[in-house]
């Protein structure tokens, strides 16, 4: 079995907008070193996941997990997403495609931001305390 992994995101007309989600990418390439990674956009951005699904195919890849970088499955989850990979699955029907759930609604995910969420709390907590405890001017 040869697995690669498409990491799916909505894209944007800001290129900038894409750097979280490539050094999400780049982690995973450093953690697991052969393993076959691309980003791919719904819009605004490439490569497509059609075309990301293509690339790996090309690459020997026999199956490929696509995990949506959503924080929830909304309408590009649910009814975009589907459509876009039973075009995959005819153009490659030796292809294996597996959807995983949306990112952000992973457990592990989702107590990694509420401790990032209490991290933030702590290091303003001081600053909003000590600005009640000065006197007004």
């Amino acid at each position: 079995m040869n697995p690669g992994l498409i990491l799916f995101a909505h894209g944007a007309r800001d290129p900038r907008w894409a750097a979280p989600f490539e050094a999400v990418a780049e982690a995973v390439r450093a953690a697991r070193p052969g393993l076959p990674v691309r980003l791919a956009f719904l819009e605004f951005m490439t490569p497509t996941l059609p075309a990301a699904g293509a690339e790996l195919a090309a690459a020997g890849c026999d199956r490929i997990t696509v995990l949506p970088m959503f924080l929830g499955a909304g309408g590009h989850v649910r009814k975009d997403l589907p459509l876009l990979l039973d075009a995959l699955r005819q153009a490659h029907p030796g292809l294996g495609v597996t959807l995983q759930p949306a990112i952000g609604e992973i457990d592990s995910v989702v107590a990694a931001m509420a401790q990032a969420a209490l991290a933030q709390i702590a290091q303003t907590a001081p600053m909003a305390s000590q600005a009640a405890a000065e006197p007004p001017r």
